[in-house]
């Protein structure tokens, strides 16, 4: 935040190498944090307060004393563990026997996908990622499948209805009726009661973006696991 000079030793002279302008600042990312009453016991700006408190104060052997304190009391929390035999889990890391390591549980080291990642977040210690996926796409157009196929469905029925009930004399127009085949709730069906209809498939895109979905999973994974082999 601060301006940076370059000293070159051999001459004395001093030169700006960085100065943070109104303009860089306005351009920066936003810093998101917790709230601190929502922070839990062991988050560093809750845990280390008072030691960073000091430093701001410019108490140099205040902060010393509390960062003691907080070491102590970890010491001795772990000396408790280890003679009741209890096991410590960590609730955001693993141990990496092979490189002895602890390493984050939900690191994500896949490319960032600009097609289909929209931001990433930390939510609970996880980070996640929001995306937008293509089955978005392929679950609307499967929607509007349904709706046309509805709809032409219901057509058919009410011409049916007009041809039963002008074919026959009007005593039996009732009977007639109740031999049309559209139940009348068709409109509350969800996307899963095509069947319900005798939609046993949809269109042929529908197909087409399944097929294209699972090939686009397979080829994520086989980056992932390559990825993942790059890292170690």
């Amino acid at each position: 935040d601060g301006e940076v000079h370059i000293s070159e030793l051999k001459n004395g002279s001093t030169e700006m190498f960085w100065n943070p302008t109104s303009e860089v600042r306005r351009q920066r990312l936003k810093r998101h944090i917790v709230l601190f009453e929502e922070q839990t016991d062991f988050e560093s700006e809750r845990l280390w307060q008072h030691v960073t408190s000091a430093i701001n104060k410019g108490d140099q052997h205040k902060a010393t004393q509390e960062k003691f304190v907080l070491e102590e009391e970890q010491r001795n929390a772990a000396r408790e563990r280890r003679e009741s035999g209890t096991e410590w889990k960590p609730l955001l890391f693993q141990h990496d026997a092979g490189t002895n390591e602890w390493r984050y549980k939900y690191e994500d080291l896949r490319p960032w996908d600009p097609l289909n990642d929209i931001a990433q977040f930390e939510k609970d210690g996880i980070l996640q990622t929001m995306e937008r996926h293509l089955s978005t796409r392929m679950s609307n157009h499967k929607a509007t499948c349904i709706n046309n196929q509805i709809t032409r469905h219901k057509r058919s029925a009410k011409d049916c209805r007009r041809r039963k009930t002008s074919d026959q004399p009007s005593n039996h127009s009732q009977n007639t009726e109740s031999s049309c085949s559209t139940p009348e709730s068709v409109q509350e069906l969800s996307d899963d009661d095509g069947k319900y209809l005798g939609f046993e498939s949809l269109c042929a895109q529908c197909g087409k973006e399944m097929n294209h979905l699972k090939e686009i999973h397979s080829a994520v994974l086989s980056l992932q696991k390559a990825q993942q082999d790059i890292h170690r």
